[in-house]
């Protein structure tokens, strides 16, 4: 059995758990970087790293050397260690679909494969689940138990209410004293300026910082045929328009919404990684290890 197929997020929803979601979901994207460019930087070699002047001959993992022709010697427990924190969007927004997989199931799943990868690296991870206010706060840890803990999480999220992105990057700004990684994974329905001053935030305590930007295709496309009503998921506000009127105008709306936060997090150098909700998972893996392999 072809394991990538678990990186298609609608396949991913079939399954019965969040557990084994995360563990097919990195399973899949292990398989698919054996038979990619990306060979080499697997998390095969989270306890490793390559071989360089001055390191004890001793050290080499020969049986990797046998796998890859190349040489890794293996990285001692405080070279490995990071911690991280997961800030999930849990509001209304995040319930959106136009298909079988909604922002908030694309988030989660992510955030279970991310919980999951970063616990075989032996990296500290910590959740936020949050919508107006922080729901529930579970620091870092990068234990098996603590794991389970993530996941049933996951698997009972309740969505919130309104977005207020900014109160809680504040908030947790203070809280997270320890440099590490802070993953923001939200459909960004805020205030840009409010929102990149709250990640700014996190820079200025020495903190790296990525961002998901989560979006639905249509959210973007705006491809709707037939006159439509739309009801605003958070406010409850209702309109009833004929899309090709406004088609223009909210694409090139959208278009301005998401290069604001591209520009504002290239300003501050943070990762900004848009993403829909019909790609696989491997793309948001591939750029949280890019991003820990320059953090760690």
């Amino acid at each position: 059995m072809d394991k990538r197929k678990y990186l298609n997020p609608e396949t991913v929803a079939k399954l019965d758990n969040m557990s084994l979601r995360a563990r097919l979901v990195v399973e899949g994207y292990l398989i698919g970087q054996h038979k990619s460019p990306y060979h080499g930087f697997s998390v095969e070699f989270a306890e490793h790293r390559a071989y360089g002047h001055g390191d004890e001959i001793r050290y080499i993992d020969w049986k990797l050397f046998g796998k890859t022709d190349r040489y890794y010697v293996k990285r001692f427990e405080e070279e490995t260690n990071l911690r991280s924190h997961i800030l999930l969007d849990t509001s209304q927004s995040m319930r959106f679909s136009s298909k079988s997989v909604t922002k908030l199931d694309y988030a989660s799943y992510l955030s279970a494969a991310l919980t999951h990868l970063m616990l075989r690296q032996k990296d500290g991870i910590g959740l936020i689940l949050f919508d107006e206010k922080i729901k529930k706060f579970i620091p870092p840890r990068a234990s098996k138990t603590h794991a389970k803990i993530i996941m049933e999480s996951l698997e009972n999220i309740k969505v919130g209410n309104d977005t207020k992105i900014k109160t809680t990057l504040d908030h947790m700004a203070e809280r997270i004293k320890k440099r590490g990684l802070v993953i923001l994974i939200s459909d960004l329905m805020d205030d840009p300026d409010q929102v990149l001053m709250g990640l700014n935030h996190f820079r200025h305590n020495k903190q790296e910082v990525i961002v998901f930007h989560i979006m639905d295709r249509q959210e973007s496309e705006f491809n709707y045929k037939e006159r439509i009503q739309f009801k605003d998921m958070e406010t409850g506000e209702v309109i009833t328009t004929d899309p090709w009127h406004i088609r223009d105008a909210y694409q090139n709306q959208i278009k301005k919404f998401k290069k604001k936060y591209q520009s504002g997090c290239r300003k501050q150098r943070i990762d900004y990684i848009p993403l829909y909700t019909d790609q696989p998972l491997n793309i948001a893996l591939n750029e949280y290890l890019n991003k820990r392999k320059k953090s760690g």
